[in-house]
């Protein structure tokens, strides 16, 4: 974790104790691997934790962004909005009960989120909504790491270079929405 005048750069995966360290409203630069996954990854991640089966990755430490990447006719990510996070809400809990240390969207969350970050010293970090493009130049490789038939949906690993994005809840349950 390093200091770069308004920006905290951060490697991941994120480690713990950079994690109990920031705060809501930190601004950060996030450089290394991360997952994305949206609804429909999420639900076929709980219900195969629900009837007892292993998750397609290990997510113990990962941090996941909720997003559905666009490509280019060659393979270059052009697009990497957010998605609302509110969607994945219902799955999130359980996801972080197995290790996730970040979650990645835009909006508030529900109070059973915000206490499994506190439970399991975790974060929730806020993208821009509407800034696809400024995500995709943050992109330097993309692979399908699982669900590959749920198309833009399925579960990709990232590498991603300075990826803007705000503490939203820290590993306190601080916010920066203000409920």
């Amino acid at each position: 974790m390093s200091n770069n005048k308004d920006f905290i750069r951060i490697e991941l995966p994120i480690s713990p104790a950079a994690a109990k360290a920031l705060r809501a409203g930190d601004r950060l630069l996030l450089s290394g691997e991360l997952y994305t996954a949206r609804d429909a990854a999420h639900k076929r991640m709980y219900e195969q934790l629900l009837s007892g089966g292993a998750l397609p990755v290990e997510l113990t430490g990962e941090s996941i962004f909720y997003v559905g990447p666009c490509f280019a006719a060659d393979g270059r990510p052009t697009g990497a909005g957010p998605t609302t996070s509110y969607r994945m809400d219902a799955y999130a809990p359980t996801l972080y009960d197995c290790g996730v240390r970040a979650t990645i969207g835009k909006g508030d969350r529900s109070p059973a989120v915000y206490d499994a970050i506190k439970r399991n010293g975790a974060l929730y970090l806020c993208a821009i909504g509407g800034a696809g493009a400024l995500y995709a130049k943050a992109i330097t490789s993309v692979s399908v790491a699982a669900y590959d038939d749920l198309g833009t949906e399925a579960v990709r690993r990232l590498t991603v270079k300075d990826m803007p994005v705000i503490v939203g809840i820290d590993s306190s349950g601080n916010s920066i929405f203000g409920g």
